[in-house]
């Protein structure tokens, strides 16, 4: 039987970093051969859920998972904002 990947805290946070680029756009989903176009309303989501597990982890993490998580959740703020300005604007006439 094949052996299960280490369960950790930063296994967590990249998992949900993961699904957080495939909704950017920046990664394909398993599974899938192509990037699927950015859908920021999932990735905001991801964001959201990443927030959380800082507020509720906080004085409860080893230096170097909080020092990881501040980092991916920065990278992927700053891939966000990104994504918000190559969002193509929505003619209106």
């Amino acid at each position: 039987m094949a052996e299960s990947p280490e369960m950790s805290f930063n296994a967590l946070v990249v998992s949900m970093a993961t699904t957080a680029a495939v909704h950017l756009g920046d990664a394909a989903a398993p599974g899938a051969s192509e990037k699927q176009p950015p859908n920021l309303e999932a990735a905001g989501h991801m964001l959201d859920l990443l927030n959380t597990l800082a507020d509720k982890t906080k004085g409860n993490l080893t230096p170097d998972e909080e020092r990881f998580l501040t980092q991916v959740l920065y990278e992927l703020r700053m891939r966000f904002i990104e994504a918000k300005k190559d969002e193509s604007p929505i003619a209106t006439s």
